[in-house]
């Protein structure tokens, strides 16, 4: 099959066996829009199985079964398929002919980076807003999960076709700076940081840092010196912040700051649209949102009586923001602690007259716990309280401490062992991904040593007849449909666990099929198509641990 997906290929072949047998008449119904296929976990059933008959009975006014015994024949009519057999009440299950499966190494090979990549979202522009952290400390373990997730989640879209725009939103206005400003005066001046101040001992490295870059800081006036310390430490610590996460692979296109909302005047042009839609009322002194009619527990303020901005009303402006930046959809990837902003976001969306189903989407992130000695690792050298990204990486090493934090559904809460993570053992599963392809490329090397002609010119798919082979090559057609399944629900840590079982999976092969010649043992037609396919999966995973901004190492 000459498609980038076997199953997508086969599932029009399906979809076409139905509309050939209705335009003859000896099926009533329509064509399904999507086939249902799945790979079986018994080989033995056959490539591929489909339900569809099950789902043309009814209509059709016949048995399942019936309908699969009218499907077979065009089926078997295709050349790419060497048998189908009707399992059940009507399951159809389908095996491809060996060296038809064996093609997909040529494809692999054809275009190597691109493999995985597809179309399904392809065109549509996307907002990606993840960790979002205020620029007055250290990023700590909740940010390095949305870190790792959302930088792969924004490679995952990208592959799946996404216009994609990372975006760090900088919340750099409000009572918080004004805390980290007196904090990081006081430190400077040798006087006690305030008692609802930020503690930790960055405080006094950025004190240090600020009087460093100006001596002459702390003989300000006392009323605006604390401004001045802001402004500067708020300088540091975003520069730091930024340094962290280019270390961690994580890259932003957009570092956007919320005060910049408020000087271009973007929360009153918000105020005026909303309440052009109608959904802006007035009500004793304050000016407010009226969410509830879409969904929110309660209608929202967005300037006080006093006339003060609330911080809602940045997060509107914010949106509208986005949207009239072009986006089409933005997702927002927030803490645990921030459920309470799904139902208002929805809203605020559904307010402007957006759909918000579509264009606001909200990822809620559940808390990582570090063990490290069968103890639970709480406090930072650095920031005094949780463990920041920045100590996660010494203890770990960046691709461990991104493998992880991915594998995982972010909707679960998850533990992270250290010292399973420093072990080169299969218990890692870092380790696990990366020794396969690591081990793939010592074995071409050898090829190489040994002269095994290798490359699309030399290589002959007839020969790739093993179970094992075959279910290798089974495992890579599937890599497209898992990017795209991860990139449409939003779960790049389907990657991960599929590179798992594709090391698993070749690990297998390599254990049954000799890629090598014994002692004087002719080089043949099958130790090149072998070493070809171990190429091919030497690029698949290498194509996966990209997407998750882990190292593919060519030696371990």
């Amino acid at each position: 099959m000459s498609s980038l997906t076997q199953s997508q290929a086969l599932a029009a072949a399906i979809s076409a066996a139905i509309g050939a047998a209705i335009e003859r008449g000896d099926l009533v119904g329509t064509i399904p829009v999507t086939i249902p296929l799945e790979r079986p976990k018994n080989r033995d059933h056959g490539d591929y199985a489909t339900s569809v008959a099950l789902q043309l009975a009814k209509p059709a006014g016949m048995s399942p079964r019936a309908v699969a015994e009218l499907l077979q024949s065009d089926l078997l009519d295709l050349p790419e398929v060497s048998s189908v057999e009707i399992a059940g009440p009507g399951f159809i299950n389908i095996t491809l002919n060996r060296s038809n499966q064996a093609e997909l190494v040529s494809t692999i090979l054809s275009s190597p980076e691109t493999y995985g990549t597809g179309n399904s979202l392809s065109g549509i522009s996307i907002n990606l807003e993840f960790i979002s952290a205020n620029p007055t400390g250290p990023l700590h373990l909740g940010h390095t999960r949305w870190a790792a997730v959302g930088d792969s989640l924004g490679r995952v879209l990208s592959a799946a076709g996404a216009l994609v725009t990372r975006e760090f939103y900088i919340n750099d206005r409000g009572n918080q700076m004004d805390l980290f400003g007196k904090s990081v005066e006081a430190a400077a001046l040798g006087q006690p940081i305030p008692e609802d101040g930020y503690q930790g001992d960055y405080i006094s490295d950025l004190a240090d840092a600020v009087v460093k870059e100006n001596p002459k800081i702390k003989e300000l006036a006392a009323e605006t010196r604390y401004e001045s310390f802001r402004e500067a430490a708020y300088k540091v610590q975003l520069a730091e912040q930024q340094g962290v996460l280019e270390t961690f692979n994580t890259h932003f296109d957009v570092w956007f700051s919320e005060r910049s909302l408020h000087e271009a005047g973007a929360v009153e042009h918000a105020l005026t649209k909303l309440r052009t839609q109608g959904h802006v009322f007035d009500s004793e002194g304050a000016i407010w949102l009226r969410t509830t009619d879409f969904g929110d527990d309660k209608d929202r303020v967005i300037t006080k009586a006093n006339g003060d901005l609330t911080y809602f009303a940045s997060d509107t402006a914010y949106y509208i923001n986005k949207r009239e930046r072009g986006f089409d959809i933005c997702i927002y990837m927030l803490g645990a602690d921030h459920h309470g902003y799904v139902n208002r976001l929805r809203a605020t969306a559904a307010c402007a007259g957006d759909n918000p189903d579509y264009n606001v989407e909200i990822l809620i992130g559940q808390l990582v716990k570090i063990m490290e000695g069968g103890e639970e690792v709480k406090l930072s050298k650095r920031a005094g309280t949780i463990i920041t990204l920045e100590e996660l990486v010494e203890k770990v090493g960046v691709d461990a401490a991104r493998y992880t934090l991915i594998r995982y559904p972010v909707d679960t809460p998850m533990v992270m062992d250290i010292d399973i993570l420093r072990r080169n053992t299969n218990e890692n599963p870092v380790y696990y991904v990366q020794y396969a392809h690591a081990r793939i490329a010592a074995v071409l090397r050898n090829v190489a040593e040994l002269g095994i002609p290798i490359g699309l010119s030399n290589f002959d798919p007839s020969q790739l007849s093993h179970d094992r082979e075959n279910e290798l090559l089974g495992t890579l057609a599937e890599f497209p449909v898992v990017v795209a399944a991860a990139a449409t629900f939003r779960e790049p840590h389907r990657v991960a666990r599929y590179l798992e079982e594709l090391a698993g999976v070749y690990h297998g092969f390599y254990a049954d099929c000799r890629v090598l010649p014994l002692g004087e043992e002719a080089i043949s037609p099958l130790h090149s198509a072998r070493a070809n396919l171990c190429a091919a999966t030497k690029q698949v995973l290498a194509n996966g641990l990209e997407l998750l901004g882990v190292s593919a190492p060519e030696r371990m």
